[in-house]
């Protein structure tokens, strides 16, 4: 027993070393450029504090970039599970052609973020878009899709939600799999209908994977930055950007990589603190089987 959990934590190691090399040490550094007003490049630095944390509180770039992240992450977290759970409901069951529907609901996440990104704008884009071809058809006149910051946010937080929703569905899938079919009849035996059945038997036992598929996109929303640089680049008038797409002007397009850390710290402090409480409060509505 002793070599095995030697054995186990010698495949551990290269991991370990991994995240201490590629996260752990990159976020202490930008935690320690966040006290300093620095361009980027310059061999100089210059110590100012919280400076940079003060200003960002008074930045309104930063309050609606933030605005703009909280929709990302909680929209595309309630769309995504939403309708992956429901997609895993459907494909759950067995009927002809069952293979293909999941490969095909699968199929959007396998393309990168950016490239659908990509491929949406010119299903949005105003002159020529799918869409407005479509309308064209039936007499409608050109929509300008995104108008406004407002509708290009909503928009993209809908292609993001459509690209991962086959994440979710997968986990849901693989969640309802795992749930002993004894239950289900000992429910039915009782006299349950399908919707007392499904709130009172499969959505408990399903938390576990509940957990799982809305902190993993709570966390992907939250950092929500391909989509957008290929969707809207920002735009219109930077109104659709993100934290991350700020972070990512401030450092290389700005040169205030000081600041761009002291935004990048808030993030990650962000993410931490609406992930954990969520993951366990959730934790804590498990049940055993």
């Amino acid at each position: 027993m002793k070599k095995r959990k030697y054995t186990y934590l010698c495949l551990t190691i290269p991991a370990a070393i991994l995240i201490i090399w590629f996260i752990f040490i990159p976020l202490l550094n930008a935690a320690n450029l966040s006290f300093f007003r620095w361009n980027g490049y310059s061999q100089n630095k210059k110590w100012i504090n919280i400076e940079n944390f003060t200003k960002a509180f008074s930045d309104k770039m930063f309050w609606r970039c933030l605005v703009n992240t909280l929709i990302y992450g909680f929209g595309s977290c309630a769309l995504q599970n939403l309708c992956g759970l429901f997609a895993a409901l459907f494909l759950n069951k067995k009927f002809m052609g069952r293979n293909a529907v999941r490969v095909v609901l699968y199929m959007p996440i396998m393309i990168s973020a950016f490239i659908m990104g990509q491929i949406m704008y010119y299903f949005f884009q105003f002159d020529g878009g799918v869409f407005n071809e479509v309308l064209n058809l039936f007499g409608v006149s050109d929509v300008y899709w995104m108008k406004n910051g407002w509708t290009a946010v909503i928009l993209i937080t809908f292609v993001n939600s459509w690209q991962y929703m086959g994440l979710c569905m997968i986990i849901y899938l693989a969640g309802l799999q795992n749930i002993p079919a004894m239950y289900r009849e000992a429910a039915r035996l009782d006299g349950a209908n399908k919707f007392y059945e499904f709130i009172h038997i499969t959505l408990p036992l399903l938390i576990p994977a509940i957990t799982t598929a809305v902190v993993t996109n709570l966390i992907g929303g939250f950092k929500m930055f391909d989509v957008i640089v290929s969707m809207t680049g920002g735009g219109p008038s930077k109104q659709s950007m993100s934290l991350s797409y700020y972070i990512s002007t401030l450092y290389f397009t700005d040169e205030r990589a000081g600041y761009a850390s002291a935004i990048g710290v808030i993030l990650f402090a962000l993410i931490i603190v609406i992930t954990l409480p969520v993951n366990a409060w959730l934790r804590k509505k498990e049940v055993e089987y």
